[in-house]
Formats: C-alpha cells, sequence, structure tokens
C-alpha cells in the first residue's frame, strides 16, 4: 500500500517517507541542508541533474527554484530529512562567531546547489540523531532544533570557507550582487520587497544600490530583460510568442506585444 509521510517540526526539521516516486517543485526561502537515508533524489536547477544517493547530503542556497524527484522501489522507500536555516538564526549565529575567525575573502559561489563530501561523521551524526524524533512523532524543543542548526552551520562552515559567504550573504561585504541576482531572477513575479530581501539589503538600500548600477529602475529593467530574452527565444525558434511571453514573466499577452513592438519597432510575431 503507498505511504505518505511528512513530519515537519516547526519548518526547520522536516523528514519525509514516501513508497512510490514522488516529484515537486522545490523553492528555497531559507538555505537548506537535505540528507537521504533511503531511496533515490535527483535535483533538477538550470538545467544541470544531481542525483542523491543514502548518505549524500547537499546544500540548497536559497531564493533558487529546483525540480525533486524523489524515487522509491520495492525494498528501498524514499526517506529524506530536510534542515532549514531561519533568517534570524544566522544572524543571531553570525553575532558568535569570532571576527579574527571570520574568512573575509570568502566569495559566495554562484551554484545554488552544492553536494557536500561523502561518509563524513558531522553530517551522519547530525542528520541520524533526528531520525529517533520522527519514528516516534515526537517534535523536538526549540532549543534541540537551534542546536541541529548550530550544528549544520558549523558542517557547512568546516566544509569550505566560501561557505561563509553563502550562508551569512545579509552581512555587507558577502551582499549578492544586484545584477546577477536578477540575470537569474528576472522571469519570476517578485516584489521589489522580496529582491531587496534576497539580495540582502533593505528595499532603501536596494534602490539606492541598483541606481549605481543602472539609469532604469528596477521594474524597467526587468521588463527590458525580459523582452531581450523573449526575442532570443523567437528569433532562435526555440519557443513560439505566447510560450515565450509567459517563459520570460510576461502575464499578459497583449502588453507583452505592445512594449515589444514600442522597444523593437515590429510586432514579435513578424519574426
Amino acid at each position: 500500500m503507498e505511504q505518505l509521510n511528512v513530519f515537519d517540526c516547526s519548518n526547520v526539521l522536516i523528514a519525509s517517507f514516501f513508497t512510490d516516486d514522488r516529484g515537486c517543485a522545490h523553492e528555497n526561502r531559507e538555505h537548506t541542508l537535505i540528507y537521504l537515508c533511503s531511496g533515490e533524489l535527483e535535483i533538477e536547477e538550470r538545467g544541470k541533474k544531481t542525483i542523491l544517493h543514502p548518505g549524500e547530503c547537499a546544500f540548497m542556497r536559497r531564493d533558487n527554484r529546483m525540480w525533486l524527484q524523489k524515487h522509491a522501489d520495492e525494498e528501498h522507500p524514499y526517506r529524506s530529512v530536510v534542515l532549514k536555516f531561519t533568517k534570524p538564526f544566522l544572524r543571531e549565529f553570525y553575532q558568535t562567531l569570532d571576527r579574527k575567525e571570520i574568512p573575509m575573502e570568502s566569495k559566495r559561489e554562484k551554484v545554488s546547489l552544492r553536494v557536500l563530501p561523502n561518509n563524513r561523521p558531522d553530517i551522519r551524526s547530525l542528520f541520524e540523531s533526528v531520525v529517533p524524533y520522527f519514528d516516534a512523532g515526537v517534535k523536538p524543543s526549540d532549543d534541540v532544533l537551534k542546536l541541529k542548526m548550530i550544528e549544520g552551520a558549523y558542517v557547512l562552515l568546516n566544509t569550505d570557507k566560501n561557505l561563509y559567504a553563502s550562508l551569512f550573504d545579509f552581512v555587507d561585504p558577502w551582499k549578492i550582487n544586484i545584477i546577477d541576482y536578477l540575470n537569474d531572477n528576472y522571469m519570476y513575479d517578485l516584489s521589489m520587497e522580496e529582491i531587496a530581501s534576497y539580495t540582502g539589503r533593505s528595499l532603501a538600500t536596494f534602490k539606492r544600490d541598483f541606481a549605481k548600477v543602472s539609469d532604469l529602475t528596477p521594474q524597467k529593467w526587468i521588463i527590458k530583460r525580459r523582452l531581450e530574452a523573449a526575442h532570443e527565444l523567437i528569433k532562435s525558434g526555440k519557443k513560439r510568442v505566447t510560450e515565450a511571453c509567459f517563459d520570460v514573466g510576461f502575464k499578459n499577452l497583449s502588453h507583452f506585444s505592445k512594449v515589444y513592438k514600442e522597444t523593437y519597432g515590429y510586432a514579435p510575431s513578424m519574426i
């Protein structure tokens, strides 16, 4: 009989158990570690596929969208444990670090998914120690959840110094590059407040920093970028006009056609 069980502890520790295959779009609002206990997990992001096997762990950077395909078979159900790092926790944890030990030369990685080295006792200990809670259906206390986040943070920081910049991307020297972020996410329906937050800034700071890199407003920059992407898709023959319109983030076909013609001097259907 098909079994489905997801045990969510305060959206910090989440265990999943499936006896059939499952696929889902996954949007990280928080930095996340995912550990596979059994089964197989296929992660697709930006056209690249990564497969996790039992005992393997991956770091998924926040504010990225991925497709997760969870595989089970008759002998091995799919079972995973996820640990999320909340923003308040990361800010508090960062304040406890010795500033002399923080590698300020750390550079934030562009990749949104990173598989951690296999067979590490700290990773295995972190995740296998919480499995009994899920088996018993008992939620760990808030203090235990915080300890697990601390353990998880050190797992990352002990892996690579560049993960300092990825994990604490709200810190000024490690602010996310605005244009890089928008080039990766222009097609999504995000508010200015969300974009500011995702790039490690207040809304006022985001607007000030954006003015330093573009003469356009953020909204006009996004429309321009969407038009460029749609133009390339239609011109290459990869997409029809309607497909290109919605793929790049426009919500209304007539509006898209209007601004396209204003920009390029002819309707998109004329290509």
